[in-house]
């Protein structure tokens, strides 16, 4: 804490992750397109600075340069407002996120809890942007995105609060020193897979970007908006993937812990948490450019049909565990065939719409 002051300490922290954040949006563009191009054989951005390095920075001054375009029969205030609607709550939640014991800007008890609940309020942001453009396409977007973001946060929030229930606290830092020996993925490898499809979807990126698809709503609730607006909407994406990845890497991957063993010292903990949290970006990244998009119908039925049941599942077998008292190891037993059923029902599913990767296809990436 500086000086003994509460207020000037979380001011400070909080303007150094003001500082990181767009910083950290430019790295995480420049990186996508390099991993995106890799795997399609290209080489990516090359022309501005060394390997393209400064790619990122030229787009920025690109889009804080263009013009802000409202169109006249926009309604203002709503299409203005919507931008910061989006960001505004994922910015709230990831300042709430330890990065390692000593790394954080709040430390709430409720941290769980609060990041859950803020984090949903961008949907909100997406049906303003839809209904505030006037512009048809938009509001497609705008209501695939409510329906979308609505569903898979269900089954989000129910492998949070599975976390939760073995850890029995709502806060962050408790729940990684619970995971000292055995991180939560070996017990709850169920409650995994959920989050991480779920929280695919909750980034409307492929195969669920529906809401953005360009083929078919022209980029959806942004198709009306330009220069640093339209860059906002980007900068909400990017800080909404770190921010399910950090979670992730915090309640199932044991955070700054080691894989099996006892906590990391010192410097070693920012190491092991940047590894865990880079895992779930390129993991995001790698399904973007090898996955088709899933039809409406597919995306909704998956997460109603299937993911939901097995969310109940896992809060089922969690409970079961609490109340008799059995050791964790049994909850590993009974989650591993349940997770077997799910990956096997998933990809029944894939096969009966033809989402699958085709034998021989050269390249990455699905066909349908």
């Amino acid at each position: 804490m500086i000086a003994g002051n509460a207020w000037v300490d979380g001011l400070v922290r909080m303007g150094v992750i003001g500082l990181l954040v767009p910083v950290g949006v430019i790295a995480l563009t420049y990186l996508e397109r390099k991993v995106i191009g890799r795997l399609q054989m290209r080489l990516g951005p090359m022309r501005v600075g060394p390997y393209g390095t400064l790619q990122g920075f030229a787009d920025t001054i690109k889009l804080l340069t263009k013009e802000d375009v409202r169109p006249q029969t926009a309604d203002r205030w709503t299409f203005e407002l919507a931008p910061f609607v989006i960001v505004v709550p994922v910015l709230m939640a990831l300042v709430t996120l330890p990065f390692t014991a000593d790394i954080f800007v709040r430390n709430l008890t409720l941290g769980l809890f609060y990041i859950v609940a803020v984090s949903g309020l961008s949907i909100v942001g997406f049906v303003m942007a839809g209904w505030g453009s006037d512009n048809k396409y938009a509001l497609i977007g705008g209501i695939r995105a409510a329906a979308q973001l609505i569903s898979y946060e269900i089954p989000l929030v129910m492998a949070v609060l599975a976390v939760a229930m073995v850890g029995q606290t709502l806060n962050l830092a408790n729940i990684v020193d619970n995971q000292s020996d055995v991180p939560y993925i070996l017990y709850q490898p169920l409650a995994f897979i959920i989050f991480t499809v779920a929280g695919l979807a909750e980034l409307y990126r492929q195969p669920f970007d529906i809401p953005v698809a360009e083929s078919e709503v022209v980029g959806g609730p942004f198709v009306e908006y330009s220069g640093i607006r339209w860059s906002m909407f980007q900068m909400g994406e990017f800080v909404n993937l770190v921010l399910i990845s950090i979670l992730g890497s915090l309640i199932f991957l044991g955070g700054w812990n080691w894989p099996i063993g006892s906590g990391a010292p010192g410097i070693a903990q920012f190491v092991l948490m940047l590894v865990k949290t880079s895992a779930f970006i390129l993991f995001f990244m790698w399904m973007r450019a090898s996955m088709p998009r899933l039809r409406i119908d597919q995306l909704m039925s998956y997460c109603w049909q299937l993911l939901l049941p097995f969310a109940f599942l896992q809060i089922i077998i969690n409970g079961l565990v609490l109340v008799y008292v059995w050791p964790d190891p049994v909850m590993a037993i009974l989650s591993f065939p349940a997770t077997g059923a799910a990956l096997y029902l998933t990809y029944r599913a894939a096969r009966a719409s033809g989402v699958h990767y085709q034998p021989g296809f050269q390249g990455v990436g699905s066909v349908l």
